[in-house]
């Protein structure tokens, strides 16, 4: 973990958790968070990790491991990718820009995704390098991609449905995070509290993650370091938006992928907490979230205090849980009351779910089947 030079400024409160190493606010959340949402504010996001590939097959290699269609991803175009287990859970998740010599991939797994990467080289003309001591993110509430001669910038495609992709929302329109601008400019390590000083000069100001999280929570964007655990399922998080292409060819963990999708149901879902604002506790990530009768349906992945939604909260829980029922979240200071605020469909079907096929279709529901899952897919 590196430690940021903005912690050394005045009013720095440091982050714990997968923040750790930069600033969780500066004095005053609620007009950090009012500043980036107006896009005037700069978020130190150094703490995250940098992995380069090169080399003339890099995209095509890519392509081969990884959840998106990248083979012939254009320069200067963001987009997201996961890699899977072969069974489908997911491993790793960055975002990727292509500056048409160099494939860089911004992640919370730097040094096992390039580790894993780099096994997976065999003969081809490619080179993995976990950049991270080299270069740092810098976050800013902006859509706009990087013009001629900008830093390599990556633009978060949340919550915008890519090209093979679906949607597992309960309401697909009038997405809340369809108003969250967010990008990650790449600097030079040894120049971050230069460029982050830049900004400053012109009128901007510095926001902590306490801003970046809470705005994330109110527009369902999930994470990497929060709301994976060892069993998640791309559906469950409604991740197949960006990062999944369902059409592309094989790689590690389709077959799962697609069987989720054709007949399947993920057996869990994203969810937003609203809670009890009498309480002053926001709960812990990892916290249980209990049913009516007490027992455990699902766990806290993120919480934090939103600057108009009041304490919000994103939760993993049983598919089964009857989004009308008010649930629990025990905390340090007592039992909070939380009100379901579905993501994921509580029906578990994505919106563009195949019909279900007649009698004469056996075996023909997803054809063949990828050689690195196994072979062909079952009837």
């Amino acid at each position: 973990m590196s430690i940021s030079p903005t912690l050394a400024r005045h009013g720095a409160v440091p982050a714990e958790g997968p923040d750790a190493g930069v600033a969780w606010h500066y004095g005053d959340p609620t007009a950090e968070q009012r500043a980036l949402e107006a896009g005037r504010a700069v978020v130190d996001q150094s703490h995250l990790g940098v992995v380069t590939v090169t080399g003339p097959d890099r995209l095509s290699w890519l392509n081969s491991l990884c959840t998106q269609e990248v083979a012939a991803l254009a320069p200067g175009v963001s987009t997201e990718i996961m890699i899977l287990s072969p069974q489908g859970r997911i491993e790793h998740v960055a975002g990727l820009i292509d500056d048409g010599t160099t494939a860089w991939l911004l992640t919370e797994s730097a040094p096992a995704l390039a580790t894993f990467l780099d096994r997976m080289r065999f003969m081809l003309r490619v080179e993995v390098d976990d950049a991270t001591r080299a270069w740092a993110a810098i976050g800013e509430a902006v859509s706009r991609p990087a013009a001629d001669g900008e830093p390599v910038t990556w633009v978060d495609p949340w919550p915008r449905i890519a090209a093979g992709g679906t949607t597992y929302a309960a309401s697909p329109a009038d997405h809340p995070g369809a108003t969250r601008a967010w990008r990650l400019v790449l600097v030079p390590r040894d120049s971050l509290a230069d460029e982050i000083q830049a900004r400053l000069d012109a009128g901007w100001t510095l926001a902590g993650t306490w801003a970046t999280e809470a705005i994330r929570i109110a527009a369902h964007r999930p994470r990497a370091a929060a709301e994976i655990d060892a069993t998640t399922l791309p559906h469950e998080l409604d991740w197949l938006r960006t990062a999944v292409h369902l059409h592309k060819g094989c790689y590690r963990g389709q077959e799962t992928v697609a069987k989720v999708h054709n007949v399947g149901r993920p057996p869990r879902r994203l969810t937003l907490l609203h809670l009890d604002g009498s309480s002053h506790e926001i709960p812990a990530a990892g916290a249980d979230v209990l049913g009516r009768d007490g027992a455990v349906v699902g766990h806290v992945t993120s919480a934090a205090r939103h600057h108009e939604l009041g304490p919000i909260a994103l939760a993993v829980l049983k598919r089964s849980v009857d989004p009308s029922m008010t649930l629990t979240v025990p905390t340090d200071g007592g039992p909070v009351a939380a009100a379901q605020e579905l993501i994921v469909n509580a029906d578990g079907f994505s919106a563009d779910r195949p019909p279900k096929v007649g009698p004469t279709m056996k075996g023909l529901l997803m054809g063949k089947g990828c050689a690195a899952d196994g072979g062909d897919l079952p009837d």
